[in-house]
């Protein structure tokens, strides 16, 4: 939902803007883990959200040892369309749980899309997310889904799923790690209601730092121009990533 105001939306390049994070052990059954990222373009499922420019991202998330955890997601953003808005930042609060069944991780919670000053219009939203991952050979896969439900004034009283996969596989003896990403969204977010993003791209780390690069693009927009005005064009996305 991460462009409420234009009709669209930790995320379609999170493998690539979301920073790997470091983790402090608590004698509590607490830990706290938390990174920073700059990105060339924020990309969430396949749209901009920052006006094709680049972004400051950052988050912290507490967990304890009974698999529940929260946190935020922040970045600027940029929103602003002839003057409707003029918002420069979000702000995620997610609340979950994760647990790891023989292998495979499935992860539920929910997220609350919050968009600070800039307009008077409502643009906060709630929407439940679960997941599924565990590793296939070399290769890593999650395959999840996020769903805005019915009856939120910022959504116009619509509903939204959005469903994804994401692969990803170390490059044995290298810092690589190749990955790519496909979703699906259907309902008030998109051209049409429904368009699909993907993305393929690679993420190198060198000490605390994660480098990365990705091309984003997506299909399903009727209308070329209004794909434009969204961002929803094709681009290389590059980010740089530092755990802490």
């Amino acid at each position: 939902m991460r462009n409420i105001i234009l009709g669209v939306s930790a995320l379609a390049l999170a493998a690539v803007a979301t920073p790997v994070l470091a983790q402090d052990e608590a004698t509590d059954g607490f830990s706290v883990v938390g990174g920073a990222a700059l990105v060339s373009d924020y990309r969430f499922r396949g749209l901009s959200q920052s006006g094709e420019e680049a972004a400051v991202q950052g988050y912290a998330t507490i967990k304890h040892d009974s698999r529940l955890y929260a946190g935020f997601w922040g970045s600027s953003v940029n929103f602003s369309v002839d003057g409707i808005t003029n918002q420069s930042s979000e702000v995620d609060a997610i609340v979950g749980y994760a647990r790891d069944l023989g292998g495979v991780t499935v992860d539920g919670g929910v997220t609350y899309y919050i968009y600070p000053g800039g307009t008077t219009a409502s643009t906060d939203v709630f929407e439940p997310y679960l997941s599924v991952s565990g590793a296939i050979g070399p290769v890593t896969a999650k395959v999840g889904a996020a769903y805005i439900f019915e009856g939120q004034n910022a959504a116009g009283d619509q509903d939204n799923i959005y469903l994804y996969t994401d692969l990803a596989a170390a490059i044995p003896s290298t810092p690589l790690t190749l990955k790519a990403h496909y979703g699906y969204s259907d309902g008030y977010i998109g051209a049409g209601g429904n368009y699909a993003d993907y993305s393929v791209g690679a993420t190198a780390t060198w000490k605390a730092l994660t480098f990365g690069a990705s091309y984003v693009n997506t299909s399903g927009f009727a209308n070329k121009a209004g794909r434009e005005a969204l961002g929803a064009d094709g681009a290389v996305v590059f980010s740089v990533s530092a755990d802490f």
